[in-house]
């Protein structure tokens, strides 16, 4: 049993330790590698820092920290001679970063559309929660074009059809959807909401919908899953419609943790199929999030020299062997060993091999070219996406990637099920996606926000307010049921005009 006392010693960046969970850490090693940038740690040290853990990081997440880590169970009798986080405290630096007054979030049914989520959600969060929840990649062209590419498609509505009856149920991934558009993952629940991914799990289940789970969750996926089979036996007594998890999967650079990762899936048993992330070989930078860290160091009174590479490698090299390869601590990185940067086509058999006979869907395609290649490595599904605009800078939007497939890959769509994500605000955009022969549409910031700001109740209202989007969309444009969407049904040839060519690689080269 350590005292609290003697952990609150180790307050530096020479010596530091923390507390999650009752449990003392020597995370000294770590504090350079630290995702977030070493200030967050440095902020904690010789703290309890449980609570700041729990926002972004489910429990066994601490099991990956450098072996000898754990130093012993703290004294809980001596909590209270730990040090506080250096700064303000954690109710101050709430109050002191939310972007508004909490007066002013408005009454849930007054968010009738999608967007109106999102100013509900910056009145309610603390500015850091904000950025990561909103931030995009360099610039913020992807993240805009996903939304502005919308616009650009227009429908051909037909008139005097009898559409008085309108079903907007579909298939995904061959079992019945009461809805044609789904949950995006979305990482790091917690940071927005105390019960982050089971509020999500909850209006998933009870909404009908179907929603995709990360690998990156502050809840464990057994948490999830119990959640999730308690919300639908609630629902089944009602007769409502069964909704799917399904999720999706960061490739961590250790095989074993990849096989055992997998393996934990399959056996939780409630996910339906597995999404591979394939457009995460690196971090893309995001920049409001390197501005909050530059921020958060000056405000902790952390100089640039303290952050510089040779701080960092006076710290780390005499842990043992050959001195370390030495980067800026600037954050906004993975942890160590998350995201493998050498998957290849040929990991998909071993990935069949764990997962068995259910879906496999690759998230991340942005070329007609990749999605020929997934048809021919046998998976069940692609997913259309440039991660929300927070990988690749000037990345396509889902639409012109489907737009693409359609004029270069037609074969892609008739063998596997096609799905687009990015920057949808408005139900009737869903059925534009259809038209051009998406099987469904993920839905990822207005949920977040819609959870951020009032929880599961939230959750289900932004659900209602797409579905009923849609339908209203339906009628106007003159059908009665998913199976009539047609691409005659939309005008996309401003896209079209955008879109690449090869014909535009061939002119190129005889120039």
């Amino acid at each position: 049993m350590l005292d609290g006392a003697e952990v609150a010693k180790h307050s530096s960046r020479q010596s530091c330790w923390i507390v999650i969970n009752d449990k003392v850490y020597d995370v000294t090693s770590f504090v350079p590698e630290h995702p977030g940038g070493s200030t967050i740690l440095l902020k904690q040290a010789g703290t309890d820092a449980s609570t700041e853990y729990a926002e972004y990081h489910s429990p066994e997440v601490v099991n990956d920290l450098p072996p000898g880590s754990f130093l012993g169970d703290i004294d809980t009798s001596t909590l209270d001679r730990l040090n506080t986080p250096k700064g303000l405290s954690r109710d101050e630096v709430q109050a002191a970063t939310a972007q508004s007054d909490e007066g002013q979030v408005p009454h849930v049914t007054l968010c009738v559309r999608a967007s109106d989520f999102e100013a509900a959600a910056k009145a309610t969060l603390p500015n850091k929660s904000w950025i990561y929840a909103s931030s995009s990649a360099n610039s913020g062209q992807s993240f805009q074009g996903n939304i502005d590419d919308w616009s650009r498609v227009t429908f051909r509505p037909r008139v005097l059809r009898n559409v008085e009856e309108v079903e907007v149920g579909t298939r995904i991934l061959g079992n019945a959807s009461r809805l044609p558009f789904y949950c995006s993952p979305m990482g790091s629940m917690g940071s927005l909401h105390p019960d982050g991914e089971i509020e999500m799990t909850k209006a998933i289940v009870q909404t009908g919908m179907y929603g995709l789970m990360s690998t990156s969750s502050s809840k464990t996926t057994e948490q999830i899953m119990e959640t999730y089979l308690a919300e639908q036996e609630r629902r089944s007594s009602t007769g409502g419609t069964a909704s799917k998890l399904m999720f999706q999967l960061y490739l961590p650079t250790d095989h074993q943790r990849s096989l055992e990762l997998i393996r934990r899936v399959k056996k939780a048993g409630c996910f339906h199929s597995l999404w591979l992330t394939i457009d995460t070989p690196v971090l893309g930078k995001r920049t409001a999030d390197r501005y909050q860290q530059a921020q958060e160091a000056l405000d902790v009174g952390l100089a640039e020299e303290d952050v510089s590479p040779a701080a960092e490698q006076e710290v780390i090299a005499p842990q043992g062997g050959a001195p370390p390869k030495v980067s800026k601590d600037i954050g906004g990185r993975p942890p160590p060993g998350q995201l493998s940067a050498r998957t290849t086509w040929e990991d998909l058999v071993w990935i069949r091999r764990e997962w068995g006979d259910r879906p496999i869907v690759l998230k991340g395609i942005q070329t007609a070219d990749d999605a020929r290649l997934a048809l021919q490595h046998g998976v069940q599904g692609i997913l259309l996406s440039n991660h929300g605009g927070r990988q690749m800078h000037a990345a396509p939007s889902a639409l012109m990637t489907l737009l693409e497939i359609r004029t270069y890959a037609p074969e892609v769509l008739g063998k596997l099920e096609v799905f687009v994500d990015g920057g949808l605000r408005d139900g009737a955009d869903v059925l534009k996606a259809l038209c051009l022969g998406a099987t469904a549409v993920g839905v990822g910031r207005p949920f977040l926000y819609a959870l951020a700001a009032y929880g599961r109740r939230g959750v289900e209202r932004c659900v209602d307010v797409l579905s009923e989007e849609l339908t209203t969309a339906m009628r106007l444009l003159g059908i009665t049921s998913l199976d009539q969407v047609r691409p005659e049904m939309v005008n996309a040839q401003r896209l079209l005009n955008e879109m690449w060519r090869p014909e535009q690689v061939h002119v190129r080269s005889r120039l």
